[in-house]
Parts: C-alpha cells; sequence; structure tokens
C-alpha cells in the first residue's frame, strides 16, 4: 500500500501542473469511472476528468483462489473476476492454487504490498487468515467468499458474501425429478427405485444446505424420490469422486449430483450411462449423454458492486447474498439430449414462482425430522417439531462461536429462513428420505 499511495501522490503533482495548481484527489463517482475507462479524443477533458481516470488507472484488484482452472468451482470464480474487471477497466492479479492455511495470509498480505486496493479470496477456509490480513491491512478491502464471520468480527475492511444458490440447486432438482419420472415412465425401474446420489466435499451448511434444496426440488416433482449421500473430505479429489459415484450408482443411484469440484463424478457418470447434475458450470462437452443441467452461482454481480464500492468510497455491507434477481443464481441451458421433455419450461415455472415468493425452498410443510436421529440429536435443545415431523422453531448457530449454540430464531412463517440473517448457509439439518452412508454429522 506504501507503493500506491506513493503512486497516487505522483499522479495528483503531475496533474497539479497540468490542471494549473488543481489539486482535486475526490474519488470518482460510478458514471465518472465508467467513463474513465474510455479513451478520450477531447484535448481539453479538465482536471476532475484526468484525476478519475489516473484513480481508475491505479485501481488494482486481487483475488486468491484455492485451485486453478481445472477445478469446476475455481474456474466460475475466475471467469466472474476477468469479466468483472474487464468491465469496468481495472487491473487484477491473480494466485492459484492457494491452500487454507498460512499461505492464504502470505498471498493476501503480498498482493496488500502489491497495491491491490481490494483483494477476494474463494474458499471456506481461507477465512481466518484473510481476516489476519484484514487486520494488519486497514487500508485495503478484503472480500471473503463463503464465510460466516464478517457481521461478528466487526472490521470495517472485511466483508462475507454468498448468493442463494439452493435456489439453482432446488431448480436443478427440479430437473433431477422430471428424469426420474421420465425413467419410472419408460420401464427403466419402479417408482419406488426413484433413488439419487450426491458426491458431497464436506458436512459443512454448506453442503447439507445444498443436497437438501436439490432432493427437494427433485421431490417436488418426483415424490418417491429418496437420496444417498457420501463425502470425500476434500474439495477438489478426482479420485475419491468418481469412486464415490460409482459406489452410489452400484448402490443403485439412477441419477447422481454433487458438490465438488472435480470431473470425477460427472465422467463416471457418462461411462456408466447414468444420468448427472452437475454444479459450477456445464460439463456437456465431456458428457454429452448424460450431463443434463447445472446450477452456480455468478460472481461477476458481487466482484463489480465491490470494486464500485472502493471506486465511489462506499460502504461494502458485511453481509452481501446474491439472489435469482441480481443475476448471481443462474443455471446452464438443458441438455435437451439427456434431460426429461418439458424441463426448461418446469425451470422457468419453478425460477417465476420463486422470484415471486410463491414458493420457498425450505417450507417447513415439504419436509419432516426427527430430534433422536444420531444427526440431529446434538441440536434437540434448538429445535422444535410438531406430532408429525415439521420443523416449528429453530434457533440456529447463525453467529460464530467455537461451540454450536442456537442463537437466531430461522423459522419464518412457516420456511426456514436460509440466508436471510446471514449470506453463508446456515441449514444443517438432517431431513427424511435422505440417507448418509459414511459419515454423521
Amino acid at each position: 500500500m506504501k507503493k500506491f499511495v506513493a503512486l497516487l501522490l505522483a499522479l495528483a503533482m503531475v496533474f497539479a501542473l497540468c490542471a494549473c495548481g488543481n489539486s482535486n484527489s475526490a474519488a470518482p463517482k460510478q458514471d465518472d469511472a465508467a467513463e474513465s475507462s474510455q479513451p478520450s479524443d477531447n484535448a481539453s477533458d479538465n482536471a476532475s476528468e484526468n484525476q478519475s481516470a489516473a484513480d481508475l488507472s491505479a485501481l488494482k484488484v486481487g483475488f486468491i483462489f484455492l485451485h486453478d482452472e481445472n477445478s469446476t468451482y475455481d474456474l466460475n470464480f475466475m471467469n466472474a473476476a476477468k469479466e468483472a474487471c474487464e468491465t469496468l477497466g481495472v487491473e487484477s492479479v491473480f494466485k492459484t492454487n492457494i491452500p487454507e492455511d498460512q499461505s492464504c495470509y502470505e498471498a493476501a498480505a503480498e498482493l496488500a504490498d502489491a497495491g491491490c486496493n481490494i483483494v477476494f479470496a474463494d474458499s471456506f477456509g481461507h477465512e481466518d487468515y484473510i481476516i489476519q490480513a484484514a487486520k494488519e491491512f486497514p487500508e485495503v478491502q478484503f472480500c471473503h467468499s463463503t464465510g460466516t464471520k464478517a457481521h461478528t468480527e466487526g472490521l470495517d475492511n472485511y466483508h462475507n458474501a454468498f448468493a442463494s444458490i439452493y435456489e439453482g440447486r432446488y431448480l436443478a432438482g427440479v430437473a433431477a425429478g422430471l428424469k426420474l419420472n421420465e425413467m419410472i415412465d419408460n420401464g427403466d425401474f419402479a417408482a419406488e427405485d426413484a433413488k439419487i446420489g450426491y458426491v458431497g466435499a464436506f458436512t459443512y451448511a454448506e453442503v447439507v444446505s445444498g443436497y437438501t434444496s436439490f432432493f427437494l426440488g427433485a421431490r417436488s416433482v418426483c415424490p418417491t424420490a429418496t437420496m444417498e449421500v457420501t463425502f470425500t473430505g476434500s474439495w477438489y479429489d478426482e479420485t475419491a469422486e468418481k469412486e464415490a459415484a460409482n459406489k452410489l450408482i452400484a448402490n443403485g443411484c439412477k441419477l447422481v449430483s454433487q458438490h465438488a469440484d472435480s470431473m470425477g463424478a460427472p465422467t463416471a457418470c457418462e461411462t456408466a450411462g447414468v444420468p448427472n447434475v452437475s454444479y459450477n458450470g456445464s460439463t456437456i462437452s465431456a458428457c454429452p449423454n448424460t450431463f443434463i443441467v447445472s446450477s452456480r452461482i455468478d460472481w461477476a454481480p458481487y466482484y463489480e458492486y465491490a470494486i464500485k464500492a472502493v471506486m465511489d468510497g462506499t460502504e461494502i455491507p458485511a453481509d452481501w447474498t446474491g439472489t435469482l434477481a441480481t443475476g448471481s443464481v443462474v443455471l446452464t441451458d438443458v441438455n435437451e439430449t439427456a434431460a426429461a421433455a418439458g424441463t426448461a419450461e418446469a425451470i422457468a415455472a419453478a425460477t417465476e414462482k420463486l422470484e415471486k415468493g410463491e414458493i420457498h425452498v425450505f417450507d417447513c410443510a415439504n419436509f419432516t425430522t426427527k430430534v433422536d436421529d444420531k444427526v440431529n440429536t446434538f441440536k434437540a435443545d434448538y429445535l422444535k417439531l410438531d406430532e408429525a415431523g415439521h420443523i416449528t422453531s429453530y434457533m440456529a448457530d447463525v453467529d460464530t462461536d467455537a461451540a454450536y449454540t442456537g442463537d437466531t430464531e430461522v423459522i419464518k412463517d412457516g420456511y426456514f429462513a436460509e440466508s436471510e440473517f446471514r449470506s453463508a448457509p446456515y441449514f444443517d439439518l438432517q431431513i427424511d428420505g435422505i440417507n448418509l452412508l459414511d459419515t454423521a454429522m
């Protein structure tokens, strides 16, 4: 940052001489920033316009990625970062293959020392190291995707962001349920055998929220669907993800989805001829016969929003949640070769209802749970059910203390209000119809 300050001072001196003593260095407004990314043919541009151009050209944005472009998860972030920086005309610096350890702090510090005004990190385990950097470099804004601690840390320069991707996963689940129905109608298997397989990375709430919303989407059109979930213990392990998918297929799963970042599960499905719903982007090029659709978070809207806030000197909220309406939750085109007839139309209809609030993904009337199940027992003090097993009250751990402590009522008007009290997911309950194969939560 010292280099950045020195650069600004030098630029201010140059513009002061060119503008006959006018040394106004006010931060550019959003419109000024957009204009300054275009070359000007007017030799009489005034000093304030020159200053805006100087400020914009000096703005530098740093990005920290857990893996590289071989990870569908990180590639999704990379594409959004390139889009946002190209749109705004700002310089970017990428750091890839940064693990969830002290290397992350070192990468963040290097970006700050290199003059980055704002730094983004993309993985849950980066959070503590980004917070460490935020405390050391208070003049730099740090934004962390999938984190949970910004609202309790109280740092002006540390922020969390996520999106209501559970809505995207629900819509992808609708596509999965329709495919199951098609196979049932074709006589491929009986309705009671409509079992979905799901490859999860970890037992974090983000993954639980994801596979539960996907399952509820499938069940909204295929009420006999059940699901088996297995975990790899890694965000990116192609061998483990392929083995997990093959295990699910061997267990009789008729369709497989995932919350893991490699091509392991999709390619296993293509080899076995089992329909697949991917995540973070289309896999149609590698899996033309089995890929149906994929949901993903488009991070470009948030990146542009946060970078513009730095340009304008405006506040970035501690928690930011993108939605279908902001263009942050998106689905790929449906692969008509593998999808059931009418899938695109069904997704469009469900999307409209979600946007209007006519349906809620975690409507408590649509699922049941129990407090004596091994995966929910430790939450029994914070969970209330009616006689049928529908949730009537849940004090979720929205704050980030080390021990589980229910502190926020998240049941609202009969539904679990995911992402309304914090950007990162906090739905962490096991519901009936989903079987965990190899782990306790």
